[in-house]
């Protein structure tokens, strides 16, 4: 089996990469019997020496490789059919600006893997960026913050090396007595409390964050039943949740009355209530001022997230009275962060990661017939036509 690694051609560039080069050693070391090429490109974090020093053939030609690993989705015009193919497609919640990619991939007799997918017996994912996405978003809202009230000026995060330079800057700074809420307990939100832990910020309890005034700079973190609650105000448990989120309602308004910093890095279903709406945006008592919404679902659960930013420019204003953006220096605005591909500002740190968690869950499966189904469960499209775990994605491929 020869595998790949080709070369990131979306537009922003994405300097990321399934696999370092101390990572395809490894790979190689453990699997002989596995060849290996990696495409060449001159945007990659790693530089094509880098491989060629690692004993890794670089090359421009791809054709000859069974399996093709890449970060972001592949230009239609640069697709090999009758390969297999990972990378994250954005297709699978019906992302209609990709689905000529996906025709592409069926009309190409491509297997799709998409990263997303990639889940074990549980159905719980195992290959993502989110600890990145998590610690960049946590390091943005800060450096936000700093900006909006003239407090500190901290470099973009994309000029530094690692998750520890990040939180070096932080910690010359000196922040107010201000709270910061965060949402979930996944990848995301615990990547970002590496950055609030390391700032040695406090953590304190849902009930005195609420009540209790402080003379430091404090978070907390919440989970879903912190912020929902039932419509018929009976007993909410989790897994009532899951199974019946339209008869929810968001109950984050007690904390927009406390909090200054929202840093949103929850997992937010389908059918589950938007979380911090118009109404409280505008509400005479709200007291959030800097929004950094790492989930980035736009005209989603959050009200002032009506666009993704970017890194080149992370912020902007939103204007509750009129739901609309404006300039982030305007006095009766909320900051708002929205950037959607966070981990392209530390490619190293998340190349590594990435890379480790892929050679544990994923690399074996090629080897042991899969004897634990990740491939099977991952396989999105095979023979031109979607597997049956994703038949429902037809309508959208017909454009229904």
């Amino acid at each position: 089996m020869k595998f790949g690694i080709i070369k990131e051609r979306k537009t922003p560039p994405d300097r990321r990469v399934v696999f370092t080069p101390e990572e395809l050693k490894r790979l190689h070391s453990e699997h002989p019997e596995a060849q290996i090429k990696v495409e060449s490109s001159d945007i990659r974090v790693y530089e094509d020496s880098q491989y060629t020093e690692a004993g890794i053939e670089v090359s421009s030609d791809m054709t000859d490789c069974d399996v093709l690993f890449g970060v972001k989705e592949v230009p239609i015009a640069a697709l090999i059919p009758n390969k297999k193919y990972f990378f994250f497609s954005h297709t699978i919640k019906k992302q209609p600006y990709n689905r000529d990619l996906l025709r592409a991939i069926l009309e190409k007799n491509i297997e799709l893997y998409d990263h997303e997918t990639i889940v074990d017996a549980n159905n719980k994912r195992l290959i993502g960026f989110g600890r990145y996405a998590g610690i960049v978003g946590a390091y943005n809202g800060i450096r936000g913050f700093g900006i909006k009230y003239d407090l500190f000026v901290l470099p973009k995060a994309e000029t530094l090396n690692t998750k520890d330079d990040l939180i070096a800057r932080l910690r010359r700074q000196t922040l107010p007595n201000i709270k910061i809420v965060l949402t979930g307990r996944g990848k995301v939100a615990m990547g970002s409390k590496e950055i609030l832990d390391g700032m040695k910020i406090k953590e304190v309890a849902l009930a005195d964050f609420l009540t209790k005034k402080y003379s430091e700079a404090v978070y907390t973190q919440i989970d879903t039943l912190d912020y929902n609650k039932r419509k018929d105000g009976k007993e909410a448990t989790k897994q009532d949740f899951y199974q019946n989120p339209e008869e929810y309602v968001s109950d984050f308004e007690k904390f927009t009355k406390v909090s200054d910093i929202f840093m949103a890095g929850h997992f937010h279903g389908n059918n589950s209530p938007d979380i911090l709406t118009k109404d409280m945006l505008r509400a005479p008592d709200n007291k959030i001022q800097v929004v950094a919404d790492i989930s980035c679902d736009v005209d989603g659960p959050i009200a002032c997230t009506t666009k993704a930013s970017t890194i080149a420019d992370p912020f902007f204003g939103y204007l509750p009275s009129e739901h609309k953006e404006v300039s982030y220096t305007h006095p009766a605005s909320i900051m708002v962060m929205s950037v959607d591909n966070l981990p392209c500002e530390l490619p190293r740190d998340a190349s590594e990661g990435f890379g480790e968690t892929f050679m544990e869950h994923v690399i074996p499966a090629f080897f042991n017939d899969d004897k634990d189904g990740i491939l099977a469960r991952a396989k999105m499209t095979e023979n031109g036509k979607l597997t049956p775990r994703f038949a429902y994605l037809q309508n959208y491929v017909d454009g229904k």
